[in-house]
């Protein structure tokens, strides 16, 4: 049996994919750790769900943050380990989603605060946190070399989580709420 402590990173530092020792507060682990946090949350919502559309949608996208983690976690130059990429094919998938969910949704005609129905609301946490983890890999990517889709996915990713939110909310039969000033 493998033990899940291993005490290597009592030091403030941690491993990436290949070996290579970093410290924790490294913007490249800051990038992925907000990764790994994107697709608790995910996870959080997707126990709410009870509509078997929105929960295949929700599961692909914690598939492929998984996917986003390894590749954010193993730098472009690294040759020891060989790891999935994000690609177009996961940023068109994202596209195509929110297309579908648009055309049963209205036009938006003021601004919408984050809430609605629990799994809305939930899955608007989502997309607050995957704002952050965008940031955050931008901040990387200021200082090294990125897979040339990672910023992109998560920007698309953003954006998918506001429809699904509202979409969720359709489903649930909740309104959105309006943002009054």
């Amino acid at each position: 049996m493998v033990k899940i402590y291993t005490k290597t990173g009592d030091d403030g530092n941690t491993s990436l994919f290949g070996g290579e020792r970093v410290r924790k507060d490294a913007a490249r682990i800051e990038a992925y750790g907000t990764v790994d946090e994107l697709n608790s949350v995910a996870g959080f919502a997707a126990a709410a769900c009870t509509h078997a559309d929105i929960s295949v949608m929700l599961r692909d996208v914690q598939n492929a943050l998984f996917v986003l983690g390894a590749d954010l976690a193993t730098p472009l130059a690294e040759d020891k380990v060989q790891v999935p990429r994000i690609g177009e094919q996961q940023v068109q998938a994202l596209e195509r989603a929110i297309d579908t969910m648009e055309e049963k949704l209205e036009p938006i005609r003021f601004f919408i605060l984050p809430g609605g129905s629990e799994l809305g609301a939930r899955i608007h946490l989502c997309r607050a946190v995957c704002r952050r983890a965008e940031r955050a890999t931008v901040e990387l990517a200021a200082h090294e070399t990125l897979n040339e889709h990672d910023v992109r996915y998560l920007n698309r990713l953003s954006d998918f989580f506001f429809v699904l939110a509202r979409y969720a909310n359709l489903a649930d039969g909740a309104p959105e709420i309006r943002w009054e000033q």
